[in-house]
C-alpha cells in the first residue's frame, strides 16, 4: 500500500476511509463475544453493580466516550459507571504516554471494586501493562473482565472472561491506534452498551425510554416518545410526564390512564421492561 503522504489529498482520504471501513468489518467476527459482554453489562447494572472501563491513550478516549453516554442515553446511575484512564482524564490536549506502564494505579483502582462489579479493559495491542494489571487484580477479587483488543491471542484476551478480538489491518499512520484500531474499539463498545440498554428495557420501538430529560431538547424528545407510544396528543404526553417527574416509562402508562403509583408498580412487576408492562395492563384500565 502506498503511504498516504505520497498520495494526492483525495487519494489519501479515500485510503483513510477504506481503512476505517475495513476496521468496521473486523467487528463482524466478534458478535458472539459482544453479545455475551452486553449480557454481563446488563446483569451487572440490573443487580446494582458498577461497570468500570480501564484503558490508556486512544483506547481510553474510546472508553470515556462510551461510558459518558450511558447516563444520558439510558438513564444509568452515573455512580454505577467509572472510567480508569491511565494518567487520568486529560484536561487539555496532552496525553501522558508513560502512564500506561503504571501498574500501581491500576491495582489501586481494582482494589476499590467489589464482587458483582464488571471490568471492561481495552488495549489495541492487548499487552498494555495498565490494562493487564487491572485485569489480574480484578479477577483476583472474583470480578469478571471483558477484554477488547485488536491483536488476537494477546495476553489481555487470554486472561479475559469474555474476550473480544477485533483484528484491524495495519494503520495508515503506523502506530496511531486512534485510527483503525480505535474505530473498531468504538464500534464494539457502542454495540455492547446499546444491547445492554435494550436488555435492560431502556429501548422501546427504537426509542430511548429511560433517557434523562435534563434540558429543553430532551424534554421535547421525551414528550414525543410518550405521545408516539401511547398514541396521545402532545399536551396529554406532557401532562403525563409532569405527573411522573419526566420519567418516560411510567409516563407512557399514565398517558394510558394509570395513576403514577400504579404505573410504577406495573413497571416493577415487568422488570422495568415497558413492552412487558404494556402487555400486562388490562384494556379496562386504559383511558377511553
Amino acid at each position: 500500500m502506498t503511504s498516504i503522504d505520497a498520495l494526492r489529498p483525495d487519494a489519501a482520504l479515500r485510503t483513510m476511509l477504506d481503512a476505517q471501513t475495513d476496521a468496521a468489518r473486523a467487528v463482524g467476527n466478534a458478535l458472539p463475544g459482544i453479545e455475551e459482554a452486553a449480557r454481563r453489562m446488563a446483569d451487572t447494572l440490573r443487580n446494582g453493580g458498577n461497570v468500570v472501563y480501564a484503558a490508556a491513550g486512544s483506547s481510553g478516549l474510546m472508553a470515556l466516550a462510551d461510558a459518558c453516554e450511558l447516563p444520558g442515553t439510558y438513564g444509568i446511575d452515573p455512580a454505577q459507571v467509572r472510567i480508569v484512564m491511565a494518567g487520568g482524564i486529560p484536561t487539555d490536549a496532552r496525553m501522558p504516554g508513560h502512564t500506561e506502564d503504571d501498574t500501581a494505579e491500576a491495582e489501586a483502582a481494582a482494589a476499590a471494586m467489589s464482587p458483582g462489579d464488571l471490568l471492561i479493559a481495552i488495549s489495541a495491542s492487548g499487552t498494555t501493562p495498565q490494562a493487564l494489571a487491572m485485569t489480574r487484580a480484578a479477577q483476583a477479587k472474583g470480578i469478571a473482565v471483558i477484554g477488547i483488543a485488536n491483536t488476537p491471542d494477546s495476553a489481555l484476551l487470554t486472561l479475559a472472561d469474555t474476550a473480544i478480538a477485533v483484528p484491524t489491518p495495519p494503520e495508515v499512520v503506523e502506530g496511531s491506534t486512534r485510527l483503525g484500531a480505535g474505530t473498531a474499539q468504538k464500534i464494539a463498545l457502542n454495540m455492547i452498551s446499546t444491547l445492554a440498554g435494550v436488555l435492560l428495557g431502556h429501548v422501546h420501538d427504537g426509542m430511548m425510554v429511560n433517557l434523562r430529560p435534563d434540558n429543553i431538547k430532551l424534554r421535547a424528545r421525551a414528550e414525543t416518545i410518550v405521545a408516539r407510544i401511547a398514541a396521545v396528543p402532545a399536551d396529554a404526553a406532557r401532562a403525563a410526564l409532569e405527573a411522573t417527574g419526566y420519567d418516560v416509562k411510567p409516563a407512557v402508562l399514565v398517558a394510558l390512564g394509570h395513576a403514577p403509583e400504579d404505573a410504577r408498580r406495573i413497571l416493577d412487576a415487568s422488570g422495568q421492561v415497558l413492552r412487558q408492562a404494556l402487555q400486562a395492563e388490562t384494556p379496562k384500565t386504559r383511558r377511553a
